[in-house]
């Protein structure tokens, strides 16, 4: 069988069986070269999604455990200046005993002078505490640092004001531990 050019370069005649099997074949191997590739691209979008969640996630845990830290640091930072308040407000009724002691005469003047010693190491230590006195005789009355037990007359000063402090206060910075007890003079 002689090859034959002319019918070779022919095209077939075109039916309908050819038509439709034609494209099916030719789309059948795409379709099969598309599914990795779309299968691939889903999965490594997939792992992204993932990925990113788990960042995300990370992130969240990260400043959960920071606020956590910070939250328990200021806790303790209040619970320790609580203790120290109350700790105070019972040596307080150690330091006016230990300013009546003071303020009484007495014939054995190394005691007086041992009790003055303990009064003023006392003071010392709660002023390096941050403890301030609240004693405040000529001031306009702040009910805010002082309770007022008594009333003085208005000829004894100008009315409104402390006349006299008889329990000193105290605060422990910008707060107070112990109201001075104070009389006032009224208006």
């Amino acid at each position: 069988m002689p090859f034959d050019k002319k019918k070779h370069d022919e095209e077939p005649p075109v039916t309908e069986e050819t038509e439709a099997a034609e494209p099916a074949e030719v789309q059948a191997p795409e379709a099969e070269e598309e599914q990795p590739e779309d299968a691939a691209a889903k999965a490594l979008e997939a792992a992204k999604n993932q990925a990113e969640e788990y960042l995300n996630l990370a992130q969240r845990v990260q400043a959960d455990f920071d606020n956590y830290r910070k939250r328990t640091k200021a806790v303790r930072a209040e619970a320790y200046e609580d203790g120290a308040r109350e700790f105070i407000k019972q040596l307080l009724p150690v330091v006016d005993n230990l300013e009546r002691a003071v303020s009484q005469e007495s014939e054995d003047a190394s005691l007086l002078a041992g009790v003055k010693l303990v009064h003023r190491q006392l003071m010392e230590t709660l002023e390096k505490r941050g403890v301030t006195e609240i004693n405040r005789p000529g001031e306009k009355f702040d009910p805010n640092l002082e309770n007022a037990v008594m009333q003085a007359d208005k000829s004894e000063g100008e009315p409104g004001t402390v006349h006299t402090v008889l329990q000193k206060g105290y605060k422990l910075g910008d707060q107070v531990i112990r109201h001075a007890m104070v009389k006032v003079i009224a208006e």
